[in-house]
């Protein structure tokens, strides 16, 4: 019997949970393949033959050489992980997250020393106001 998950009633909100772990497992090894430096220049020389090397869908290879960090979580990667592409990138944890929510470094980090994102839109679809 499949586990209850009430958290997927959050708008914009992907819970990373076993079966999103499962899904996810290669692009997230990949990831962490990035650690060593003479990954990290195996795949900048190369993107593709680089992730060829993986078991990975074509769609979650597609999503890391389009730099598409949301459609990465979504095919089960875990930001964590995904981080270790920003970093290959010489990309800040910051200008990632900014580059995810679509605004600039400077716009996210102004809105996160604001206090971050009004919950407005950020309850349960079925919660009342």
């Amino acid at each position: 019997m499949p586990l209850e998950k009430p958290y997927k009633d959050v708008p914009g909100t992907t819970i990373f949970d076993a079966d999103m772990s499962r899904q996810g497992y290669h692009l997230n090894q990949f990831c962490m393949s990035l650690m060593k430096a003479e990954n990290r220049a195996r795949f900048k020389a190369d993107e593709r033959s680089y992730l060829d090397e993986w078991p990975m869908t074509e769609e979650q290879k597609q999503a890391v050489l389009d730099r598409d960090l949301n459609r990465c979580i979504a095919l089960g990667g875990n930001i964590y992980f995904l981080a270790k592409i920003g970093a290959t990138d010489g990309k800040s944890f910051q200008q990632m997250a900014g580059s995810m929510t679509g605004m600039t470094e400077e716009e996210y980090r102004n809105m996160m020393v604001g206090g971050g994102r009004p919950i407005d839109g950020n309850r349960y679809v079925g919660e009342k106001k």
